[in-house]
C-alpha cells in the first residue's frame, strides 16, 4: 500500500480562517483578506481562531479546503467500502476494463492477502487460488475475451489505485468511521496513512482527523456496548450510555432545569469526558 498527499489547497489553515472570519465579522471578505495579506493577524491567532470555531461544531467552512491523495496497492475489497463516501469527495480509480493485468510475477497476478489467512495457516490455499485465477484470466485475454469481460474472474483481493480529491469536512467524516477499531484493518491503515501525510503539511488541521470517539471529535463511543467493551480504547474513552448516566446524575443532583444549570454543575461530566480525551 502506498499513500501520498499530492497537493493541498493553498494554505488551508488561512483559507479556513477567511471563511470563518467572514461569518463572524462586519468586515467584507475583501477587508478580511486584506488583514490576512498585511499580516495584521498572526499565524498563532489564525490557528487559535480556527480551533475555537471548530469546537462549536461549525463545519461548513471545512468544505472550502481541499486535498488530493494518490493511493495504490489497496484491494478491491477496500475500494468497495471507500467509494461509499459520496459527498465532498471525488474518485478516479484504475479501470479493470481498459487495463490488462499481467502482474510482475510470472506465476500469478498481484493481490492483497490479509494477515488472518497467514495466521490461520491458509496462506498456501490462498496463493494457489490466486494462481488459478491468474491462469484463467490470462488465458481468457489471450483467447480474445475483452479485458472488461475477463475481469469477471478477478477477486476482491485484486489491487487497485486511486487519485482522490476530498474536502476537509468529508475527510474528518472518513476518519470518524475508518479510524475506529471496528473498521477493517486495510481501510483503517489507509486512512491512518492519509492522516500521517496530512500531519507533515498541516498538523494544525491533521490533529482533528481522529476516530469519532477522539477528544477532538465526539469524545465518546456510540457503537453498541458489546463492541465498545471489546475495543482496546474502552479504558480511556467513555461510552455514550456512561455519558448519559453522568448527565442524568448531575441534572438530578442539581435539581434545576437545564437552562439554569451553572458551569460547576457539569464538572463531573466534563472530568469524565476529559479522562477519555487524554488517551
Amino acid at each position: 500500500m502506498d499513500v501520498v498527499l499530492i497537493d493541498i489547497a493553498n494554505d488551508p489553515l488561512v483559507k479556513l480562517y477567511g471563511a470563518y472570519r467572514t461569518c463572524y465579522t462586519p468586515k467584507t471578505p475583501r477587508e478580511v483578506w486584506e488583514d490576512i495579506a498585511s499580516q495584521a493577524v498572526s499565524r498563532e491567532k489564525i490557528a487559535q481562531f480556527v480551533e475555537e470555531r471548530l469546537k462549536t461544531g461549525h463545519v461548513s467552512p471545512l468544505e472550502q479546503v481541499v486535498f488530493w491523495f494518490g493511493i495504490s496497492g489497496v484491494s478491491r475489497a477496500l475500494s468497495h467500502q471507500f467509494v461509499r463516501h459520496r459527498i465532498g469527495i471525488s474518485f478516479e480509480q484504475q479501470s479493470q476494463r481498459y487495463v490488462r493485468f499481467t502482474g510482475k510475477n510470472e506465476e500469478r497476478l498481484e493481490f492483497v492477502m490479509p494477515e488472518s489467512w497467514k495466521d490461520a495457516g491458509r496462506e498456501a490455499m490462498f496463493e494457489n487460488l490466486m494462481a488459478e485465477i491468474t491462469r484463467v484470466y490470462r488465458e481468457a485475454v489471450a483467447a480474445g475475451i475483452p479485458a472488461e469481460d475477463a475481469r469477471f474472474v478477478l477477486p476482491n483481493a485484486a489491487p487497485t489505485n486511486f487519485q482522490i480529491m476530498v474536502n476537509f469536512a468529508e475527510l474528518l467524516h472518513i476518519g470518524d468511521l475508518r479510524l475506529c477499531t471496528r473498521a477493517q484493518w486495510e481501510i483503517r491503515s489507509m486512512v491512518a496513512r492519509m492522516r500521517s501525510e496530512l500531519m507533515k503539511k498541516v498538523p494544525e488541521l491533521a490533529k482533528y482527523m481522529q476516530p469519532k470517539c477522539g477528544e477532538k471529535r465526539m469524545g465518546y463511543c456510540d457503537e453498541e456496548m458489546k463492541a465498545y467493551e471489546a475495543c482496546p480504547l474502552s479504558n480511556s474513552r467513555p461510552h455514550k450510555l456512561q455519558v448519559m448516566e453522568v448527565f442524568k446524575r448531575v441534572r438530578s443532583e442539581s435539581n434545576k432545569p437545564m437552562r439554569d444549570l451553572e458551569e460547576s454543575d457539569f464538572r463531573a461530566a466534563e472530568a469524565f469526558r476529559e479522562s477519555g480525551a487524554k488517551a
